[in-house]
């Protein structure tokens, strides 16, 4: 046993029992029996923990150098006993006592643990990449193993205040005292018998090397094992000499005790992006996000300038299931002079842009950065303004691309995150113009979600002033809303806008390329010079004309309508609800509504088609109060909006059948 990891065996013989929290038994058990098929992920996930381990060190000893205590290079070293079927996972990083194993590898005190382990009763098998996601990468060496024996000493902490853990991963693990004379932490596997021989046999250094160039190249410290060399059969003492037999000179590959280095050893993000392959980007990307798909794209930069920075960006193919979740965690990696300081820096991007994963090292922030300064910091905000611009750049060039693979990315990208970049119309007005250009939406004449505000621009009318939208709960009711039919009459091009993230996000956008938004469902329409005067001189006649129908309409629906008008709008359907300027539509008081909020009140006009037989009849009808009732409920109904008592509608509807 090498000096790192020699632990006097003499330590405590007080062997405390504990059970392992509820969560971890449940965690424990869908490890052993689900995730098989992913057996090499244990590889990745320990020395990763490794990684961190020193890392957390190397930041600690920012402010104590004792904690090095005369050992300053680490390292992680893998080294396999195939006689005792072993695998070791050695560290000299931060290293724990018996209060940190029984809390870190008895209990999981992560908020989405819940989370993974309903996912991971969903997809089974299949998804044992999402172990590292929530931050139990430790329990996957249990797949290979039927016993782990953890020992550690804690940076600082005499020799004798070792810990020595040990599980069979069935419910229970026991921790003793022992005396350990280098810090750090050794994590053995007891293989099982399974993964001890054939194809899915874990002592073979070479499949290690293997995986771990695979999955951890591109880790900064160095991971070693011991190094074989070749060494020749030595013939019996008073062999002859001069046998000149044909028989083949015989060897083997021996174990040295020399330690070797498989791994690269240096951060990619600080390597020159021209000597970077495209693989060694997605291995990256894979190893810090735990996605079994390749990134989409990426960005990678050093930034020169006030402040200084690499930065290195990546976008997701697929949106995460806990994307719009207030728990979700996101942000990106931080380091300061390639030294760890924090997962998750979600100081580092706009709430808008939380999909994009990567990793940011700084060379002017203080090693001893917290996330309260980070929020205070203007070299942080330099840094956020920066990468935001850089993402949204990256993209534009996607959108702007004549190479259809290109074209092809961005459409993917739009499908996944296209409603949550529009939340940055609200959260990033710097970048308002830059995020309006990427926006795409379907249109009264065409049906695909790929129309941007500049190809609406490009097709507009001769006269038309304004970019004309709508928005709806879905394609088909925004395809069939009233308030379409006149622009459907005119052969007027009508944005669709079907996100339920829409009618918020058009709030702060009101032009665009100096051309002035206007929502077709709210205030009077006015097409300008797309109406001619005999049109609206017909529109005044029928005003004069209905005026005793609508006194009559505005009596009876009283609270119900803030106004009722004849509408200049409608030419199939009877009537249309239309809500002033700034006034929230019938959805979005129905959305808040669905939220908890607290929604004011908010009254609709109530525009009526003179020449529809329904408006027509109410001027002759005896139930003139129940059919005004029932037209204002369907208008409601078809913008979208919920009845306050549906079973009231169903009897005036029921009754006006009767007679």
């Amino acid at each position: 046993m090498s000096e790192q990891t020699q632990v006097d065996n003499q330590g405590s013989a007080d062997v405390k029992k504990h059970s392992f929290e509820a969560e971890v038994a449940q965690l424990l058990h869908l490890v052993t029996h689900s995730l098989y098929s992913n057996a090499d992920i244990f590889v990745r996930e320990l020395v990763s923990n490794a990684s961190d381990a020193c890392d957390k060190l190397r930041f600690e000893a920012t402010n104590d150098d004792s904690l090095y205590e005369d050992d300053g290079e680490l390292k992680i070293r893998i080294d396999v006993d195939t006689e005792a079927k072993t695998i070791s996972f050695i560290d000299n990083g931060i290293g724990m006592n018996e209060a940190d194993a029984i809390e870190n590898l008895g209990t999981i005190a992560k908020s989405g643990t819940k989370a993974f382990l309903d996912k991971l009763s969903e997809s089974q098998k299949q998804d044992g990449q999402l172990i590292g996601q929530f931050g139990v990468g430790f329990y996957s060496g249990f797949i290979v193993a039927d016993t782990i024996t953890v020992e550690s000493r804690k940076a600082g902490e005499p020799a004798n205040q070792g810990v020595r853990w040990v599980s069979d991963g069935t419910g229970s693990f026991t921790v003793e005292t022992i005396t350990k004379d280098t810090r750090g932490t050794r994590i053995t596997l007891h293989l099982k018998e399974e993964y001890s021989e054939g194809e899915d046999n874990y002592l073979d250094r070479g499949k290690i090397k293997r995986l771990v160039n695979k999955y951890s190249d591109h880790i900064s410290l160095p991971i070693q094992m011991r190094k074989e060399v070749w060494q020749e059969d030595v013939k019996e003492e008073g062999a002859d000499e001069n046998d000149s037999s044909d028989a083949p000179a015989g060897g083997q590959m021996v174990l040295t005790d020399e330690w070797e280095t498989i791994n690269k050893a240096s951060a990619l993000w600080t390597r020159s992006a021209s000597e970077i392959e495209d693989d060694e980007y997605v291995d990256f990307y894979k190893n810090i996000t735990y996605d079994m798909d390749d990134p989409l794209t990426w960005t990678h930069n050093r930034v020169e300038g006030r402040v200084q920075y690499t930065q290195l960006l990546y976008i997701p193919k697929k949106a995460p299931m806990d994307l719009y979740t207030r728990e979700q965690q996101h942000g990106l990696k931080l380091y300061v002079k390639r030294v760890f300081i924090m997962d998750d820096a979600e100081q580092l991007l706009p709430m808008y842009l939380r999909f994009v994963k990567g990793v940011i090292d700084s060379a002017d922030l203080p090693l001893n950065v917290s996330r309260e300064l980070l929020q205070e910091s203007r070299d942080v905000k330099s840094i956020r303004d920066g990468n935001a611009r850089r993402v949204l750049t990256l993209l534009a060039s996607l959108a702007n691309s004549e190479d259809s693979d290109k074209q092809e990315k961005f459409a993917q990208f739009y499908s996944e995150f296209g409603d949550v970049i529009k939340e940055g119309l609200g959260e990033d007005m710097g970048n308002q113009a830059r995020i309006a250009k990427l926006l795409r939406y379907a249109t009264s004449t065409n049906d695909k979600v790929e129309t941007s505000f500049e190809d609406y621009k490009a097709r507009m009318k001769d006269g038309q002033k304004a970019i004309y939208y709508l928005t709806a709960d879905n394609l088909a009711a925004a395809k069939n809303s009233p308030q379409l039919e006149l622009f459907k009459k005119k052969g007027i091009e009508v944005i669709l806008m079907t996100s339920r993230v829409d009618e918020w996000a058009m709030n702060f956008l009101t032009q665009f390329d100096d051309t002035p938004l206007q929502n077709i469902a709210k205030g009077a329409v006015d097409l300008g010079d797309l109406q001619d005067e005999e049109e609206k001189a017909e529109a005044e006649a029928a005003q004069e004309a209905m005026k005793p129908v609508v006194d009559k309409l505005k009596t009876t629906l009283g609270a119900r309508a803030k106004d009722v008008k004849v509408s200049t709008r409608l030419v199939d359907s009877p009537a249309c609800l239309v809500v002033g300027e700034g006034e929230l539509s019938p959805q979005m008081i129905q959305m808040l509504k669905q939220m908890g909020q607290e929604v004011p009140e908010s009254k609709p006009t109530l525009e009526v088609n003179p020449e529809h037989p329904l408006i027509k009849k109410l001027e002759t009808s005896e139930q003139f109060d129940e059919l005004a009732q029932v037209i204002f409920d369907q208008a409601l109904l078809a913008d979208g909006g919920q009845l306050d008592d549906p079973a009231a509608y169903l009897k005036r509807v029921n009754e006006l059948l009767m007679k």
